[in-house]
Parts: structure tokens; sequence; C-alpha cells
């Protein structure tokens, strides 16, 4: 009886279709738009970040992992790049990115283009050093590990979609979570979307006109936030049509709001996508693909196995964060902590580089993307992720010795390195090197409405001081 018992629940987990044909096709070819927001953007920068004279050479960064703890480093940078990490190495991890992430974007050799695209991504991320890590990129490498057991021939199985929308759920839920313990006083005091929109890493032009908006409206999306991450993210398990849709809504409409107001690359695009698997179908039909949905496919070994670790492991993870199962799987970033926002910053600093070639006129090396110019608009480009612009408001947030990367790029452009200097809108000493290099810290902050009337301004900023010590060639 017990076994005929577990027999049954197998087959309605792991064999029965589950209505989400619709959900599944739009989600896939989501993932693989957003690969390929991943690997288009990689192309305009990884031989500036982690090349072989880039601000923090991949190759460099193994040698020293392999001498220091050995064998194990294969373990714990888990990449193709051992195997070549020169600047052509690179360029083929890119490519091979870019054509798998267009493949699954058009439904061709689905789960391949996965594994080749996850795969490519994991290989960066490993071996980046500072310049990845980030939330997203986890999110980005679940997500895809779990996609596999959904795409493929027949409709998908309960257990595998419900794993995409546990990750889902997660997202909300953890970030929810780390606002309450963090004991950050914004969040009690509902004052944390005060100036959120002018100091977040990349903002908007709509920022700014929402940040001149009244503290009322910045107290009510705080709430909202805090309630549609704590308490509303809960109907998902409620199994009513009709909820699932009112929800998906609801946190649709909160992650389009972000979108518009902030560059955070495809974390938003991610989550916004994640989403469609709140939504099922009325029935299993199937929807422009070759399934069979009345026919219930044998059960696979695979998904018995990794999709009940997976589950397992984030529980695991969530109350115990630095346990060995922790630390086993984190080098893979198939199953992670969230929590977005836990601590909102008070204030914007900005990190500029200046060249001299006299050492009395000093020349600022032009961002793409970051605030620098005052009377320049911020501008929408996610879900295009410029890291390097990204990594320097982190920077900006500590002290030089706590980023050493930052000197590690005096040095490149101190050498008028081609590659580095692709991260920058342009060269300002393009015939010959400049004599020396400095780092400055500016604080930055919003213009008020009559401010831009007169001045015409977007940013108002101040001089701090040097950031880092002056390089010298």
């Amino acid at each position: 009886m017990r076994r005929a018992g577990v027999r049954r629940a197998l087959d309605r987990w792991f064999a029965a279709p589950a209505p989400f044909l619709t959900a599944r096709w739009l989600w896939l070819r989501s993932l693989g738009l957003i690969f390929f927001s991943v690997f288009y953007s990689l192309w305009f920068q990884i031989h500036g970040l982690i090349g072989p004279t880039g601000i923090l050479p991949a190759r460099d960064y193994l040698l020293y992992a392999q001498q220091a703890v050995g064998d194990r480093a294969y373990w714990l940078i888990p990449s193709l790049l051992w195997i070549d990490a020169s600047h052509a190495a690179l360029t083929t991890l890119v490519v091979a990115g870019l054509i798998a992430s267009i493949t699954l974007t058009l439904n061709v050799f689905t789960r391949t283009s996965i594994a080749i695209a996850g795969l490519c991504h994991l290989s960066f991320v490993a071996a980046a050093q500072d310049f990845s890590g980030y939330q997203s990129d986890g999110m980005l490498l679940e997500a895809a590990l779990l996609s596999l057991f959904v795409a493929g021939k027949g409709p998908p199985t309960r257990a595998a979609v419900f794993l995409l929308q546990w990750e889902w759920f997660r997202i909300y839920f953890e970030s929810g979570v780390v606002k309450i313990l963090s004991g950050e006083e914004q969040w009690r005091h509902l004052t944390a979307m005060d100036k959120y929109y002018e100091n977040g890493p990349l903002p908007t032009r709509f920022a700014w006109h929402v940040q001149q908006w009244p503290h009322s409206f910045h107290a009510t999306t705080a709430a909202i936030t805090l309630i549609a991450e704590l308490l509303l993210v809960w109907l998902l398990f409620v199994p009513s049509r009709r909820v699932r849709l009112a929800l998906f809504a609801l946190t649709a409409a909160l992650q389009i709001g972000i979108i518009l107001t902030a560059n955070y690359a495809f974390l938003n695009y991610l989550v916004l996508a994640l989403g469609f698997f709140l939504i099922h179908d009325r029935e299993v039909v199937p929807i422009n693909d070759r399934s069979v949905a009345s026919i219930e496919r044998p059960i696979r070994r695979a998904e018995v196995v990794v999709l009940p670790a997976i589950f397992i492991l984030s529980i695991v993870i969530f109350f115990a964060r630095g346990s060995l199962a922790a630390r086993f799987i984190d080098p893979f970033r198939v199953v992670n902590n969230y929590g977005l926002f836990a601590v909102m910053t008070r204030e914007r600093y900005e990190i500029e580089f200046q060249g001299t070639s006299d050492g009395r006129l000093w020349i600022a090396y032009p961002f793409r993307y970051k605030p620098q110019i005052p009377t320049r608009p911020p501008r929408f480009f996610a879900p295009y992720q410029p890291r390097f612009d990204w990594n320097l408001w982190f920077a900006s947030l500590g002290t030089a010795s706590q980023n050493p990367w930052v000197m590690a790029t005096q040095e490149r452009l101190l050498a008028n390195d081609r590659d580095v200097l692709r991260l920058f809108a342009a060269n300002p000493f393009p015939h010959a090197p400049p004599r020396a290099v400095r780092v400055m810290l500016w604080q930055y902050w919003f213009t008020t409405r009559q401010e831009r009337a007169r001045s015409g301004a977007w940013w108002n900023r101040r001089l701090i001081g040097e950031y880092a010590p002056m390089a010298v060639r």
C-alpha cells in the first residue's frame, strides 16, 4: 500500500503533464532573450574586464588559484577558461553564448541551447572575480538549470514547473525577510524609497521625475513592496487561477515600475518572466510546439534526483547560509540565497578617473553609462549590463583598499590599454598615454524642478576629494 502511494505521488509530480505550455513557451523565449542580453553586453566588455591585459585578467586569477589550493581550484572555479583564457578564447566563449541564446529564442535545440548558454555564463561568472557574483547572475544560472527540465518534447511536469515557481517565490520572499532582519530603519519608518531613485546604481531619466514626487507616494510604495514580498507572494500556493492571475498582474506592475526607474541589467526582466508560471492554461493542450499533451511521459531519473535536491538545498541554505551544503554547491550558483535592498544607501557617490599630460590640466575619462556630466540626462539601457560602471557604484561605497581593481584600472589607463579604454566613452589621450592618473570622489544628488528649469542640469555634485593614490607613469 505504501509503495503504491509513493508511486502515485511520483506519477503526479514527475510524469503527469502540468498545464503550463503557454507559460513555458513565453518563458523559454524570454530566457533566450535574457541570455542574449548577457552575451551581447560581454561582447563589448569581456576583454577589458578579464582579458590578458584587462583590469582583472582571468588567466592570472586561475593560475593563482591553482597555486593556492591545488586541484580544488577546478571545483571552486568551474569555468571553461581553465582550458584557455586568451583573447581568442574569451571571444569564443561570448560567440558560443550568443549563438546558443539565439537558437533558444528561436526554439531550436532548446535543451542544448540552455546548457551551452548556461555553461558559458557560468564560465565567465566563475572567473570574473569582482565583476560577477551579483544576485542576478545566480538567479539566471539557477533558472537555466531548472529550465533544462521544463524544456523538451511533451508538456512539463509539475515538479519542474514548481521549482521555477519556487525560485520566483524565494526571490521575493527572501528579499522581504532581509529587509526586516537587517534592522534597516528606513524600511521600518517607510522612508526607504524617499532617496532610492537618485541613490541606486544606474537610475533612468524617469527616476528623476519620480524622485520629485511627495513622501506620501514614496511611503506608499515602500509599504506595498513589503506587503508584496512578505505576504502577497504566498498566494502562489493558492490553486485558484484568478488569484494567481491577480498576483501576476500586481508583481508584474512592480517589476515594470522598477524597470522604468532603474537599470538593473536583466534582473527585473528575469523576475518578470518567471512570473509567467503563475498563469496556467485551463487545460493541457499543445501551444505551437510538437508536444503530445495527452500522453504522460516516463519518469526521468534525473528529475527525481535533481529537483528534490535543489528544493531541499534551497531550504537548508536559507536557514544555514554558511553550512557545509551551501559551501559545497556555492561555486556553481545554482542554489542561491536572495535578498535585494536589505539596506538602502543614504547618499550617492561617484568615482571619476582623471588623467594629465603636464601635471596641471586634468581631464576626466568619460563614462558610457554612469552619471558624470550634470547636464546629461540619465539613460535607459537595461537589460544591457555595463559591469564596469556598475561596479564603480559599489566601489564608491567603500575605500580604495577594499577595491584594488580600481587602482588596477589606473595602471591600465597609464598604458592606454585598448581593451580597458573600450569600457569608457572615449580616450582623452589618443596620441600618447597620460603622465599620471588620479581617482576622484564626488557626491551627486538630483536637482529639483526649480534647479533644472534654471540650469538645465539633472544632477548636483560636489567634490569630496581623492579616492585612490595617484598613479604615475
